[in-house]
């Protein structure tokens, strides 16, 4: 109908840009997108200034999934017309899917102040986005005292908690915001950001189900289902998600990062490096897809690569975040070529800034495993065994990250009654609940609140995190959980789950910290960043795992991964035993296993075992001179 009208109005009056305007919206709605586009830009051309045909081009270039064109149209739209709430909620969804998650919260914020007729609300947004999040926060509790089922409100107080970590809050806020409104589609995308932050995956998947029936082929949400699927370890599904964002909509390079990403891991090398490429070809400035390059391990760059780096690092255009990814691929690329001083260099350059971005406060750990050592004591694991959940499930791999986690991961997933999965976050979860620290300033009630919880509480525990990772698992009786950091919460382990094994996968610490160097994480393992940083973790890992042997003497099986280098054999019947499991020829030839490997590792465990790596941090040793100082009385246990 409205169309109609439209027409008949263009009919008579063949240059009344509003009506071409009508008859644009209507061919967008109506998926006639070409058509759409091409009147938009007559419109424009003789009218300028009409911001709202700047708005609809950008829908028109939202809807076609041409990502950067929607966002320079709709920001031309605002920039002529600030008071269009609809430019802003589509700028926020747009940054969203292009992972720039600052702009699109402002974006987001803005939308909120246009549209809310509340002035609290209004206010509370502001301090919001001048970083008063401490006075947001409080005006949207006051607020929310008179007005409790005011969903917006509800939403900007768990946006709140997002920005600063609080997650569970976040999410417990945007579940009832959705009880009291299901229709309020920026609550459930925030909704499902959160529960994939959370690693709460399936339940994450199933919100962006929601939000696609009623817009199935919004680019932002393919965007964000691909990306979960990729974390759920669905890569039958996550594979062909990407495919169909590249086949229907035009290439965007955090889209053939993302797909890299996953045929990396399935094992795909050759066309994960293609992927890479396309990035980079997209987007040349792009650090992401060069590290991901580098990070393969068995890569090799071209000379005209290292010379694009060496070119983008210079003249430093990009943001801080390319600038780092840089400096490490290059470092990378340096080191292959055995340019070791320049190497170091551009690694040191990258932590350095990863550094200041982390904001690792190594006293902080140290405060951690003194806190550990006085409240975990003999007395406390006395009665262990009989209490927590009985089942036998889980295997806990922990240590330091690039210390051959990756491979005992693998040697055991080779077998058939075990599981691989990846790094869960799950425990570390329920120790964070459990210390009930909300805010940086607080004290923590971990791990002296474990000595307060009863039978029961273990039990239940032990049963939340078997039904927290369940998702994560197939249909053997066992699994592994290779998060490192677990070496923290041996205590918890051991009183929620008494008869879990615990590997601790250890390596020299000049080849773990230097090695861990000149890694960049996706995230977290923050304290890698720096020599004297390393160094300490290393000796608090020592210290900690010393006083878990005592209280728990024969708990944990130390594997030694130079051992497991010179005695494959040996080592893996080692394992097996431990765990109570038969031995299989498959453990010994793990690397022909075909599976998904979820870490920078990725690449060498579907490789014979070589020793060459062991001795690898020696070409550094020149500049290590500050990591020996730090590591101190660990280098008497294993010297140089």
């Amino acid at each position: 109908m409205a169309d109609q009208q439209a027409q008949e109005i263009l009919r008579l009056f063949p240059d009344e840009l509003n009506s071409q305007y009508v008859v644009a919206a209507v061919n967008r709605v109506e998926g006639k997108l070409d058509a759409a586009v091409d009147q938009l830009i007559h419109i424009i051309a003789a009218a300028p200034d009409f911001a709202r045909a700047h708005q609809e081009l950008g829908f028109c270039h939202s809807d076609s999934g041409h990502l950067l064109e929607a966002i320079t149209s709709l920001q031309t739209a605002i920039s002529i017309e600030p008071k269009l709430p609809e430019s802003w909620r589509a700028l926020g969804e747009l940054f969203f899917a292009d992972e720039d998650e600052d702009s699109s919260r402002e974006a987001f914020n803005q939308y909120l102040i246009l549209t809310s007729h509340d002035s609290e609300i209004v206010e509370a947004v502001q301090l919001f986005k001048s970083g008063k999040i401490g006075q947001a926060e409080q005006a949207c509790r006051v607020y929310l005292k008179q007005h409790p089922t005011d969903v917006t409100a509800i939403r900007l107080l768990a946006d709140i908690g997002i920005q600063v970590g609080v997650y569970e809050d976040a999410e417990n806020l945007l579940s009832r915001a959705l009880q009291l409104a299901p229709d309020f589609t920026l609550a459930r995308l925030n909704y499902a950001n959160v529960l994939s932050k959370r690693e709460k995956l399936d339940q994450a998947l199933a919100q962006v189900q929601l939000l696609l029936e009623a817009e199935p082929d919004k680019f932002p949400l393919l965007v964000l289902r691909a990306s979960i699927l990729v974390k759920l370890g669905a890569f039958d599904k996550a594979l062909p998600a990407y495919e169909y964002l590249l086949k229907n909509f035009p290439p965007r390079a955090h889209i053939t990062l993302g797909y890299g990403h996953a045929l990396k891991t399935v094992g795909e090398q050759s066309k994960a490096i293609d992927s890479y490429r396309k990035s980079i070809e997209l987007r040349p400035g792009f650090g992401d897809a060069y590290w991901s390059l580098a990070n393969l391990k068995m890569f090799r760059f071209e000379e005209a690569e290292i010379e694009a780096m060496r070119a983008q690092i210079n003249a430093n255009s990009g943001n801080q975040e390319d600038y780092f990814h840089l400096c490490f691929a290059l470092g990378k690329a340096l080191e292959d070529r055995e340019e070791y001083e320049e190497s170091f260099r551009f690694y040191e350059i990258g932590n350095k800034i990863k550094f200041q971005l982390e904001a690792y406060n190594a006293d902080i750990t140290s405060g951690q495993v003194t806190s550990i050592k006085q409240s975990c004591d003999l007395s406390m694991f006395e009665s262990a065994s009989t209490r927590g959940l009985a089942a036998a499930d889980p295997i806990f791999i922990i240590g330091l990250p690039r210390s051959g986690s990756t491979l005992l991961e693998q040697i055991l997933a080779s077998h058939s009654q075990v599981d691989g999965t990846k790094e869960l976050m799950d425990m570390l979860s329920i120790a964070r609940r459990l210390g009930g620290k909300k805010k940086k300033s607080e004290i923590s009630a971990y791990p002296q609140i474990l000595s307060e919880l009863h039978d029961d509480q273990l039990k239940d525990l032990g049963q939340e995190y078997l039904d927290r990772t369940q998702i994560q698992r197939g249909d053997a009786p066992f699994f592994i959980d290779k998060m490192p950091n677990n070496f923290m919460h041996v205590g918890l382990i051991s009183l929620i789950l008494p008869n879990a094994k615990i590997i601790d996968a250890r390596r020299h610490p000049m080849g773990s910290c230097f090695s861990g160097f000149t890694q960049l994480f996706a995230k977290g393992q923050a304290f890698t960043y720096g020599l004297e940083n390393i160094g300490r973790y290393y000796r608090d890992y020592m210290e900690v795992m010393d006083h878990w042997d005592l209280v728990l003497p024969g708990k944990v099986l130390l594997v030694q991964y130079e051992e497991v280098v010179a005695d494959i054999e040996g080592q893996v019947r080692r394992l097996l035993e431990y765990c109570d499991l038969p031995f299989e020829d498959a453990c010994i030839n793990f690397h022909e296993t075909e599976r998904a490997v979820r870490t920078a590792s990725s690449e060498q465990v579907r490789q014979p075992l070589y020793s060459g790596a062991l001795e690898h941090w020696r070409n550094y040793e020149p500049f290590l001179d500050e990591l020996k100082q730090h590591l101190g009385p660990v280098l008497e246990r294993y010297p140089v």
